[in-house]
């Protein structure tokens, strides 16, 4: 999806770690955020759902180029885990943002992988939209 802003503002939305519950679709609250994110190893505490049936797990950072992606090993059990990757290219004055999953733990590697992505479209969709509003619209850098 291309965002009208540069890729320095759209990762300074990445680089504020409590701003995930305003972009992530199914983020209903971030609990803590450790100090040296986004750098490898930092890590983000969430709760994913509706209170009472939230989940409450964490996502760490495996990898990271400041203003050109940022991958994440995301959990959510008993739902599973996986590596969800933001690469972010350089497009005129705009930044082109590819949103990538792979599940690699818990029970929805059993959905084949076809599927799997059909049915994860719609909100990668949604999330790189809100992105794209946040990054458009912020006035100071995370």
């Amino acid at each position: 999806m291309a965002i009208d802003a540069s890729p320095e503002r759209v990762f300074a939305v990445l680089a504020d770690g409590w701003s995930y519950a305003s972009w992530v679709v199914g983020a209903s609250h971030i609990r803590a955020v450790t100090p040296e994110w986004p750098a490898v190893g930092a890590t983000l505490h969430h709760q994913i759902g509706p209170w009472p049936l939230h989940v409450k797990d964490e996502s760490v950072v495996s990898e990271v180029v400041p203003d050109r992606l940022l991958e994440l090993h995301a959990r959510a059990w008993p739902l599973g885990e996986a590596t969800i990757r933001l690469d972010l290219e350089p497009l005129d004055k705009a930044t082109w943002v590819t949103l990538s999953y792979d599940l690699i733990a818990g029970p929805g590697r059993l959905v084949p992988s076809q599927l799997r992505s059909a049915l994860l479209r719609p909100r990668s969709a949604e999330m790189l939209s809100r992105l794209s509003d946040i990054a458009q619209r912020r006035t100071t850098p995370a």
